[in-house]
């Protein structure tokens, strides 16, 4: 249980609070590569912040605040050309590094364009993904993690905005027993309710559950009836990647969730997966890796929960936009929820304090390719298991779903 004050201090993300503080010393995605195509801008919201996202017609990214200085108008609906932004109230031009070099209504306008200089913030893509630094200089570099740059690969990445707190979201990242309940015996439950085939695996009690901080986040264990600590997702594990990603899937299947904290009670989640060739095939190309949306309601508002995801939503959403961690009563097998906060505040304190926190990459010797701890064969279960998990995850919506399950060698959905 927490209490309220330290409630606000883990939840609250704007300008000036110390969550906020801790989160804009990372790299966080805030739109696919494929929707910012040359001469397009944006808007973006992130951590509280509005913001105008812009692709040059040279193809150099800008990413300024988005209030134009003179009357307020957003500049992410501006005109964009070969080296800046112009708002579409008045034409008020500012460059990539938030200089107003032009002001078309004066003619000796020095003065104001001094004054009018607005903030600006780096932008970079990886993987499909443009990411964007809102904190201090100098900057860390952009963590190329592995599923980010692996060749002979597919890759879609699932989307959708969530009306909760991005805490308790991640906080369901450190929850292994729930896999068990929800995706096992509720999901089954669902699937049966509507003649679905149920999952098969997923059901298994949690004999053992373990947690380990390493250099960048937490790796989770987890032993489960018939396993012992020899299988992989004990032995390897898999990780939460600090402060915003969780690593899964297994074997040729690798997903990274990334849940962005657009406001106190928004955020952006996406499902990056990466989807590895069989032995002797080759991946097609991707001119562009393709996005989707991810619905979790139907047309009556009701959730869906007749897929992996879906249940987590529904988990995360029925908690409140903040969840009330005054009123919790956690045990024992959440103590790695505990971990995860107790890193939180550690990692506020070195902030405050000058240092780095965890993660931070900045020697470029040590970002050529960044591998995560991930176990092979999940659950000692080998493919039939990832087909399973592919057919019965998000991957379901993915427009690419049959190109994914040829490159996997699978026959077809279960």
């Amino acid at each position: 249980m927490l209490t309220a004050e330290q409630q606000e201090t883990l939840t609250r993300v704007g300008p000036g609070t110390p969550m906020g503080d801790l989160l804009r010393r990372y790299w966080l995605p805030v739109a696919p590569t494929s929707e910012l195509h040359p001469g397009r801008s944006m808007p973006v919201r992130l951590l509280g912040e509005d913001l105008a996202l812009f692709r040059t017609t040279d193809g150099s990214l800008g990413l300024l605040d988005a209030r134009c200085p003179h009357r307020g108008t957003s500049l992410a609906y501006g005109v964009v050309d070969d080296c800046s932004i112009r708002c579409a109230y008045h034409g008020w031009r500012f460059d990539r590094h938030g200089a107003c070099i032009e002001l078309p209504s004066l003619r000796d306008g020095q003065a104001v364009r001094e004054r009018a200089r607005t903030r600006a913030h780096r932008a970079e893509e990886l993987g499909g993904l443009v990411w964007a630094y809102l904190g201090p200089e100098p900057a860390p570099l952009l963590p190329r993690y592995d599923v980010f740059v692996w060749d002979n690969a597919l890759r879609d990445i699932g989307r959708a905005l969530l009306p909760c707190n991005w805490l308790q979201i991640m906080e369901n990242s450190v929850d292994p027993i729930h896999l068990e309940w929800l995706h096992g015996h509720h999901l089954a439950s669902v699937r049966r309710a509507h003649g679905l085939p149920t999952p098969s695996r997923y059901g298994r009690r949690h004999e053992e559950i373990g947690f380990d901080v390493f250099p960048h986040g937490i790796v989770k264990r987890r032993v489960l009836t018939g396993g012992n600590r020899e299988d992989d997702d004990w032995r390897i594990g898999h990780p939460l990647v600090f402060p915003l990603m969780v690593r899964v899937g297994a074997g040729r299947q690798h997903r990274v969730q990334i849940r962005v904290p657009v406001d106190d009670t928004h955020t952006l989640h996406y499902w990056y997966s990466c989807y590895l060739a069989r032995e002797g095939a080759v991946a097609p190309v991707q001119a562009e890796i393709p996005v989707y949306e991810v619905p979790f309601q139907d047309a009556r508002g009701e959730f869906l929960l007749d897929f992996v995801d879906g249940g987590d939503i529904m988990s995360w959403l029925s908690q409140g936009p903040i969840a009330d961690r005054t009123r919790e009563m956690l045990v024992d097998t959440d103590r790695g929820i505990g971990l995860l906060r107790r890193l939180f505040f550690e990692q506020i304190e070195r902030v405050r304090a000058g240092l780095d926190p965890l993660g931070i990459v900045r020697s470029p010797g040590d970002n050529e390719l960044i591998e995560l701890p991930q176990e092979r064969d999940k659950y000692g279960k080998g493919d039939a298991f990832l087909a399973e998990s592919v057919a019965m995850s998000h991957a379901r919506y993915s427009p690419i779903l049959p190109q994914i399950f040829d490159l996997l060698g699978f026959a077809a959905s279960p």
